[in-house]
């Protein structure tokens, strides 16, 4: 079944920013001129993605403001002649069917996947998270469904990290089959744990059984609803999972303000109208 949906958790409080945070959700935030859950949106676009759920909570307007039209900001735009900006701002709205929905449930990061389950319904989809970008030649989301075109089953957006950095991420088993196979995965382990160096990060290509496998699951580490723990139910069960590295680019989280600004530099120097006039100001 082609892909043409996609889920971004979007309802976290963000507390490592405040008090930037207070009034602004943290996937607002701008790296260069643009807010970090509009490059996701272009990611997911560029890879033939038509109805995009984000899951929010009751402080995250913005997102929505921002992603629909703004009447009086084109008019002005209009009025003073600034087409290229206008057009612009009428695209954002236009990219993508949006569906919005209040999260409900337990504390945990499947809790948010789990509520869009009646948009979704029988269907493969995306899900990401709302802080994770890729700076890729090409869209990242795009490499992932052609592998799962080619080859169907549960996918895993992975990039290794350093041997200390294991503890912060779910951390890939890779299988002993196929080439890309995951035979299961540990949350967040102690580094002499650790199967590998291949950290899952907010990409995934999940299959509609996820719903009922986030249902049957009790809570896990910290009392939270993981996904990591329905994905290995799932894995359990039989359900093929492959690992996908990014190609010819980078993850980069904006979790937190040291991560954010190392992402900000990235994004900001892969611009050909900006690098120039900032090599002065982001020193290696």
């Amino acid at each position: 079944m082609k892909i043409t949906k996609a889920v971004i958790a979007a309802a976290g409080k963000g507390t490592r920013f405040l008090p930037v945070v207070k009034a602004m959700p943290k996937e607002m935030l701008p790296v260069v001129d643009k807010p970090i859950i509009q490059y996701i949106v272009e990611e997911f676009v560029a890879a033939g993605i038509k109805d995009i759920v984000i899951v929010t909570s009751w402080d995250h307007r913005p997102i929505e403001d921002h992603f629909d039209h703004s009447f009086e900001l084109e008019t002005h735009l209009k009025k003073n002649g600034k087409e290229d900006k206008l057009k612009e701002i009428r695209d954002i709205a236009e990219m993508a069917n949006f569906i919005y929905i209040r999260q409900k449930g337990p504390y945990g990061n499947g809790t948010a996947c789990l509520s869009a389950k009646s948009v979704i319904g029988n269907e493969p989809f995306v899900y990401a998270y709302g802080d994770d970008l890729v700076l890729a030649e090409r869209s990242f989301t795009g490499s992932m469904i052609e592998a799962y075109e080619k080859r169907a089953g549960i996918y895993l957006g992975v990039q290794e990290v350093e041997p200390e950095e294991v503890v912060k991420w779910g951390i890939v088993k890779p299988g002993s089959g196929a080439e890309g196979e995951v035979a299961g995965l540990i949350e967040k382990p102690a580094v002499a744990e650790a199967p590998s160096r291949l950290a899952v990060f907010g990409r995934y290509i999940l299959p509609p059984e996820i719903f009922s496998a986030l249902s049957e699951i009790s809570l896990g580490k910290g009392n939270e609803l993981w996904l990591t723990d329905a994905i290995e139910h799932l894995i359990e069960k039989g359900t093929p999972a492959y690992y996908k590295k990014v190609e010819n680019g980078r993850w980069y989280t904006t979790g937190d303000p040291v991560a954010y600004l190392q992402a900000v530099r990235a994004f900001a120097m892969a611009r050909p109208d900006y690098r120039d006039k900032l090599r002065d100001v982001f020193v290696s």
